[in-house]
């Protein structure tokens, strides 16, 4: 094990040349003091065309904004919240990919990874370190950079899984001690609740669970304090799972693969969550060409996975990565656990929205939106479920689907949902309720 010796951060960034491609740590552990020093040799126009790239990150980052036009260029693989904007105004860009993919991106050498800034935990007695809260792609990254650039951060939690390395992998440390972004959901709404208690009714003791982070989940996570025998098979997960698992509700005993461990390749949440995974050997961080197979996804039983939408047509279409031709997110790992659920045995791939947005718009169209894309084919969806119930999809005919969209868009918009289903369909289409086809 070689001697750890720290350098600053501005001495770090200094490997950083014109036309490197630069890949940086995610979600909770974004490598901030890295990222500064980066933006400040920019400044100071001391390279060009340098590329960018990662999942997504927290925190306010300047890498993406205007004054840096022909010095840095982000290509996320997912369009946060932090560069949303820029990505929309076309100073930033978005490489289009499946989740379990963005690392293959890396190891098969589409994407040339020069230099991977991390965040890891602080070395133990072996020289090993974890990766923490975040797995995903950044491993695959660690291991082809030319170089990597480690902050050394006691806050960051000892996870266990694919997240260990080995100091050996790193050349060079610089020491932070910054406590790591938390989330800060949104409160849960009568209409959140609504959703989340049609959802843990689809929910079966014995269930493997795939859900994120946000007011749905957690809500569904609340209304499953009588169930038995859970399991957690994730590309991440929340606060709101512990008191799951505090009541030993969620103990994934019922899991064929990974038996008694919660799985994730990524987590934000609370300090609490953090101190959940940190040395705790029933968490497994896994590398994202795991958590996001669909094959290893379906070895598990009833694997429920739990996704949202910004829109979806009313023959099942969904749209979940951009508002019409403005990125929004990201494909991200939604393909990956629909088809995982549905290949699973008793599996149940689930798309869970509002039916209106906050200014009232229904989220159920005639068609989408034009320029929006779709993430999610007619072919893949299963349940389908708003604040007005629960329709299955699976094996309808397109009129049979309209029908049950319909039945579960907000009111005030079932009208024209059923005119616009009667002109695409002809005079044959009657909109004709029946209260089996929600059972």
């Amino acid at each position: 094990m070689k001697k750890i010796q720290f350098i600053s951060a501005r001495e770090a960034v200094r490997v950083i040349k014109s036309n490197d491609r630069i890949h940086l740590h995610s979600v909770a552990v974004t490598p901030h003091p890295l990222i500064n020093a980066m933006c400040e040799r920019g400044r100071n126009k001391e390279f060009r065309n340098v590329r960018i790239q990662h999942i997504h990150t927290e925190g306010e980052v300047a890498y993406a904004d205007p004054e840096f036009e022909g010095i840095f260029q982000l290509e996320s693989f997912f369009v946060g919240a932090n560069v949303r904007k820029q990505t929309q105004a076309g100073y930033a860009d978005y490489i289009p990919v499946f989740l379990h993919e963005t690392q293959r991106l890396i190891r098969e050498g589409y994407l040339k990874v020069n230099v991977a800034m991390i965040q890891i935990s602080e070395p133990d007695k072996f020289g090993y370190v974890s990766l923490g809260t975040s797995v995903d792609a950044t491993l695959a990254a660690v291991e082809k950079a030319d170089t990597v650039i480690a902050i050394v951060n006691p806050n960051v939690p000892r996870a266990f899984g694919d997240a260990m390395i080995h100091t050996d992998e790193i050349d060079l440390f610089v020491f932070d001690d910054t406590e790591l972004i938390r989330a800060h959901p949104d409160p849960i709404s009568e209409t959140d609740m609504q959703i989340g208690k049609y959802v843990a009714e689809l929910v079966e003791d014995g269930a493997t669970l795939q859900m994120g982070i946000g007011a749905i989940p957690n809500a569904v996570l609340t209304m499953l304090g009588n169930h038995k025998d859970l399991g957690v098979h994730s590309e991440m997960f929340s606060d709101g799972i512990l008191p799951l698992v505090e009541k030993g509700i969620v103990n994934g005993r019922n899991k064929k693969i990974d038996k008694g461990k919660m799985v994730a390749t990524f987590l934000m949440g609370s300090k609490d969550l953090y101190d959940f995974i940190d040395d705790n050997p029933g968490v497994a961080m896994q590398d994202v060409k795991y958590t996001n197979s669909v094959n290893v996804i379906a070895k598990n039983p009833k694997v429920t996975a739990i996704n949202s939408a910004l829109q979806i047509d009313i023959t099942g279409q969904v749209c979940a990565d951009s508002l019409g031709t403005r990125f929004y997110s990201g494909v991200g790992g939604q393909i990956d656990f629909l088809r995982g659920a549905s290949l699973s045995h008793g599996g149940k791939p689930i798309i869970a929205m509002p039916s209106v947005t906050t200014k009232g718009v229904s989220k159920i169209a005639p068609i989408l939106t034009p320029g929006a894309g779709v993430v999610s084919t007619r072919a893949n969806i299963h349940w389908l479920v708003t604040e007005f119930g629960a329709v299955n999809l699976y094996g309808r005919s397109l009129q049979d689907r309209a029908k049950l969209i319909i039945s579960i868009a907000h009111p005030d918009h079932r009208q024209n949902l059923e005119k616009a289903a009667f002109e695409r369909f002809g005079p044959h289409f009657h909109y004709i309720w029946d209260e089996e086809d929600n059972q």
